[in-house]
């Protein structure tokens, strides 16, 4: 079985690593978390405050699918600040891809590090890619395909790509989250 790859925006530091955040809690658990508690779960999968209150507000959820529509629509109701302050949660500091291997390798790093700081520069913001589904050999090229390709973006089209993204590693955060029931 593969991992579940969070994406490239990196909490933790790494590319593709998973930010380093709670044991998965189960959906029966987290319904029944205080509210700091939730929060702070809540947090762990986007980074914007906003977000986490409206789903927090929703408990208790009768299933993991009306919490992932409820994350859904909280994402798609993030105004510019809160866009910006949930991709500001996003590590800084990308890191080599696990299972990134092989010639090459060391110099298509080199190459992410650069095209990870121009991305940087031009957008004011880190860059945020879902990788969930891909197996580990493939994660190098998606993020150097990705990249290159929105760094061809107009900041208004790329905000909203950048949106989208952070929406699906929100969800991927939040099924991983309730993936065990405890």
């Amino acid at each position: 079985m593969q991992p579940p790859w969070c994406g490239i925006s990196s909490r933790a530091p790494g590319s593709a690593l998973p930010r380093p955040r709670r044991e998965d809690i189960g959906l029966g658990r987290f319904n029944a978390l205080s509210r700091d508690d939730t929060l702070t779960a809540l947090l762990s999968c986007c980074g914007s405050r906003r977000w986490a209150e409206r789903v927090a507000a929703h408990r208790p959820y009768p299933d993991t699918e009306s919490l992932l529509a409820a994350s859904d629509e909280a994402c798609y109701d993030l105004t510019a600040a809160e866009l910006d302050e949930a991709l500001a949660e996003e590590s800084l500091s990308p890191q080599p891809l696990v299972g990134a291997r092989g010639p090459g390798t060391l110099a298509a790093h080199t190459a992410l590090r650069a095209a990870h700081a121009e991305y940087e520069r031009r957008f004011r913001h880190v860059f945020v890619i879902c990788l969930d589904g891909y197996r580990d050999e493939e994660l190098l090229d998606q993020v150097l395909s990705g990249i290159r390709t929105r760094l061809g973006n107009e900041p208004d089209e790329e905000r909203t790509i950048a949106a989208e993204e952070l929406r699906r590693l929100a969800r991927g955060r939040l099924i991983r989250l309730m993936s065990s029931e405890r």
